[in-house]
């Protein structure tokens, strides 16, 4: 542990001499009194007005090194940016100096950290940090050695399981907050709700500073499997204001919340929860008392965004610093003190790119080691393909690398099935192109080729539906693309993403043939459905191959989160493929590559 940290247990903080601060179960309070700053220039002598910073992160997703390990380099976008915490910290350290020190500066997280790269992967599932004498998570290590406050959790936190999440949070310096991650059983929360930290100021008046956590309630639904019967995630609006009231009461000036969900107000399970899944700016606008919000979740770049209290008439502000490390939030705050306490007089907020500083060689050199394992891992050469298949057109086109994926899901359902009541009926498969970039080399294959395939910790289930509730699953699913008129220019750019629908929620489905009239509305675009050459009854009996994810309920898709679940497997597609790769040795697209779907207008494909 580093200095001037406290252990956090079942939501109390407890000094190293052993002592129960205030706040017991319900939160967490500031043991050590840190040394004084002066206020970003302020303390000069005007003890009425003081100014610090909180900073904040968001979406980390696993993300220490700016490195790419499914393409083996650097990593690198169109819009020219960075990521990762070696970054941020030299981006911190400059702002901390800036802003009047690390004394005069809070640091938080918006949660969304334990998974999305291999190195995060490796250290959950190869070499976990649950083992006996296992490591320390890279991420705990990095964000500890950067000095964070206190994080939100994420739901992304809880992929690998609730004792995995547990460990890491023991192995963090600071709190992570879940003030609407309640214990099943008992009710209460889980995980600290709140955090308060005392920033001093130079004649020892120290302003209180309330960080409020509040994850997603989506958890409920895509990660059932680890949470259902555990844990309960009311609704962000309902806890904020429990807690909001209390925080003050308890005398924190300012209240800052840190909140896993967008701004958008809508909810991508629809209405399968009772609990909006975007609800920042809900909460902003409803909640008085709180001053801003980190906002997390919607990987969003807003530098800020005021909402008003419908109560107060007081602006909140709004920030979200993109994902994975790219940005870095910066609140600025000024108080006063009137009739003895600090009362908040301004907040401002901006967001800083990381692509204009340098690693952070402290972080780089500390998980250095750690980095050159999972390089050498994903580079394991498993088996070779007779030739390259790429994802590039994979949105808009029926995509070889697609259909590898659901050869391989498909295959896997039917041997799991075979002997059973189930074993007669057609096994279809579902799967997205994850990554547009994703690409399979002619010759060897290695595990990161595979693995960029499939950069989400998903699991295979099979669930039975129905011919009429696969066309309506596939017209949902067409909603993806935009509205094109026969006759109308086509720019392969401009045609995907429609009401902006992530790819991750264009669903290809093999196994049966279709058509996407793409001129036709939103709900009347599938056209000619077939299994076997012959039109598909309604009545007719599927078993589809689907990721845990759409499975229990994400993106909305109709009937699959109600439909009975014949068979689920706890392992990861990504290694029920590689596992493929390593049996069968060669990949060759003459055994699965097919033309199950297209883009038509009037009945001409969109494309040759």
């Amino acid at each position: 542990m580093s200095l001037n940290r406290r252990k956090f247990l079942g939501g109390t903080a407890v000094t190293s001499a052993g002592v129960v601060l205030a706040g017991g179960a319900a939160g967490t309070a500031s043991a050590t009194p840190q040394p004084q700053g002066h206020g970003n220039g302020n303390g000069n002598g005007n003890t009425k007005r003081h100014t610090f910073s909180v900073l904040g992160t968001t979406d980390l997703h696993g993300h220490v090194f700016n490195w790419d390990y499914f393409t083996d380099a650097e990593f690198e976008d169109a819009g020219g940016n960075d990521v990762g915490l070696a970054k941020l910290s030299t981006l911190i350290d400059e702002v901390r100096t800036e802003k009047g020190g690390r004394r005069n500066t809070v640091l938080i997280d918006a949660g969304d950290t334990l998974q999305g790269t291999q190195l995060a992967y490796y250290y959950a599932k190869v070499d976990p940090i649950t083992a006996r004498r296992g490591p320390v998570h890279p991420m705990a290590r990095a964000m500890n050695a950067i000095g964070y406050d206190a994080a939100a959790l994420g739901n992304h936190e809880f992929n690998y399981g609730i004792p995995l999440l547990r460990k890491f949070e023991q192995q963090c310096d600071f709190p992570l907050l879940g003030a609407n991650a309640l214990d099943a059983r008992t009710e209460r929360p889980a995980f600290p709700p709140y955090h308060m930290i005392k920033v001093p100021t130079p004649r020892g008046r120290d302003v209180k500073v309330a960080v409020l956590g509040l994850t997603n309630p989506g958890i409920a639904i895509w990660d059932r499997a680890h949470v259902e019967g555990k844990m309960t995630f009311p609704s962000l609006e309902q806890q904020a204001a429990l807690y909001v009231p209390r925080l003050r009461s308890m005398g924190a000036d300012v209240v800052i919340v840190s909140a896993h969900s967008g701004t958008s107000g809508t909810s991508s399970y629809g209405d399968q929860l009772p609990h909006i899944e975007n609800a920042a700016a809900i909460v902003a606008e409803r909640v008085p008392g709180i001053d801003a919000i980190l906002v997390g979740h919607a990987h969003a770049e807003i530098p800020e965004h005021r909402v008003t209290n419908a109560e107060t008439g007081k602006d909140v502000v709004l920030s979200e610093p993109l994902f994975w490390g790219k940005r870095l939030t910066v609140f600025d705050i000024s108080v006063t003190w009137e009739r003895g306490r600090w009362v908040v007089e301004s907040v401002s907020s901006e967001v800083r790119n990381t692509n204009t500083v340098a690693e952070d060689p402290r972080i780089t050199r500390l998980l250095s080691r750690e980095h050159e394992r999972v390089i050498a891992y994903v580079n394991q050469v498993i088996g070779t393909a007779t030739e390259a298949m790429s994802a590039s057109e994979a949105a808009y086109k029926d995509a070889p690398i697609i259909d590898f994926i659901n050869f391989v899901q498909a295959e896997t359902v039917t041997a799991a099935l075979a002997g059973g009541a189930y074993a007669d009926l057609p096994v279809l498969s579902q799967a997205a192109c994850f990554s547009r970039s994703a690409a399979i080399p002619s010759g060897d294959v290695t595990i990161r080729d595979v693995a960029g395939m499939y950069v989400f910790e998903n699991t295979l289930e099979a669930r039975l539906i129905t011919g009429a509730q696969l066309r309506e699953y596939l017209e949902f699913s067409a909603r993806y693309f935009v509205r094109t008129p026969a006759g109308a220019a086509i720019d392969p750019a401009k045609l995907t993403n429609a009401e902006g629908i992530p790819d991750y929620n264009y669903d290809a489905v093999s196994g049966v043939t279709y058509d996407i009239d793409i001129a036709e509305p939103a709900g009347s675009r599938i056209v000619d459905l077939r299994f076997a050459g012959e039109p598909v009854a309604d009545d007719a009996r599927f078993v589809l191959a689907v990721n845990n994810y759409r499975a229990s309920g994400g993106g909305n898709f109709p009937h699959i989160a109600a439909a009975d679940q014949l068979w689920a497997n706890s392992d990861e597609i990504r290694n029920t493929i590689i596992t493929w790769v390593q049996d069968n040795g060669e990949i060759d697209p003459a055994r699965f590559a097919s033309v199950d779907w297209r883009l038509t207008r009037a009945g001409q494909p969109v494309f040759d």
